[in-house]
């Protein structure tokens, strides 16, 4: 009998994600955004076993870190406030990826940049240029959470120090490429780190090269909609010949938000392959670095 096309989609993803019962709530924790006067909220899934692990820390991208579900009349996200945003309400992906990551014996963080300041409900597509995103940028504010991330993550008992890698998406993926910038040349930053159809314009970037010793990998989509994977690729071209490590990798026929696992985007054949791909791609990469 032949398999429908919805089967397949089914089939596929069974193959991929954990066990359905494996995704428990995250533990939510708090730490200080680097800039100094923000307290971040982030979600925490930790492995079965015993540590210390290797961590990573995923940044979500402008959609937020929470379910459209439940994310349009949320704001505030705090310790001290009550939100439908919260660890038993992120979106599918980070949910896929942060027990991806705890299942394979690796701590996930993902921290909420927006939710803190007032806007956990995220922002739809193509609003780079919304005035009320200019204290949630990419540029000089997220970056800031992710530093806060690793010195929080340094600080905990379970944690190998020197094994912390980055993971970003669109947004997130954009801020992920400015913390290894910032970073530059630092041995005692993050490890490496992944971004997942990245904005690459001057918008989205500190600087129109990246200047980073630590190992970069790029998953772009050749049918983004939303960010040019060209621009990506020439970025990377020029940063490699200035002596960056950055690899580039090109899904045909893949969109932006290529990994949702959600039904509408694992119909398109091209984001299906590079879904499955990507995540055998991401264990593959931090994993060589064991040393």
């Amino acid at each position: 009998m032949a398999v429908r096309p919805i089967q397949l989609v089914v089939l596929l993803m069974l193959a991929i994600l954990p066990a359905p019962a494996a995704f428990a709530a995250p533990d939510t924790v708090f730490f200080p955004s680097a800039e100094g006067s923000t307290e971040i909220v982030a979600y925490l899934f930790k492995p079965r076993t015993a540590g210390p692990h290797p961590a990573i820390v995923m940044l979500h991208g402008r959609g937020g870190a929470y379910s459209a579900n439940v994310n349009e009349d949320c704001t505030l996200v705090s310790r001290t406030s009550r939100s439908a945003c919260n660890a038993g309400s992120l979106s599918k992906r980070h949910m896929m990826w942060g027990q991806y990551w705890a299942e394979r014996g690796y701590l996930a963080l993902l921290p909420d940049s927006f939710g803190p300041r007032g806007k956990a409900h995220g922002f739809g597509r193509f609003t780079h240029n919304d005035p009320d995103r200019a204290d949630v940028n990419e540029k000089t504010v997220r970056p800031l959470d992710a530093e806060g991330a690793l010195n929080w993550l340094r600080n905990q008992r379970d944690v190998i120090s020197h094994r912390i890698f980055l993971q970003g998406w669109s947004n997130g993926g954009s801020t992920a490429l400015n913390v290894m910038h910032r970073q530059g040349t630092k041995t005692s930053g993050y490890r490496a780190a992944l971004a997942l159809y990245p904005g690459c314009g001057p918008k989205a970037l500190l600087a129109p090269d990246l200047a980073a010793s630590a190992p970069i990998t790029l998953l772009l989509g050749s049918d983004d909609e939303e960010v040019s994977p060209a621009r990506c690729q020439s970025m990377a071209e020029r940063s490699v010949a200035a002596g960056s490590k950055i690899d580039v990798i090109l899904y045909p026929g893949a969109t932006h938000g290529f990994d949702d696992p959600g039904r509408q985007r694992q119909s398109i054949p091209g984001n299906r392959s590079a879904l499955q791909d990507a995540m055998k791609r991401a264990i593959a990469f931090v994993e060589r670095l064991r040393n």
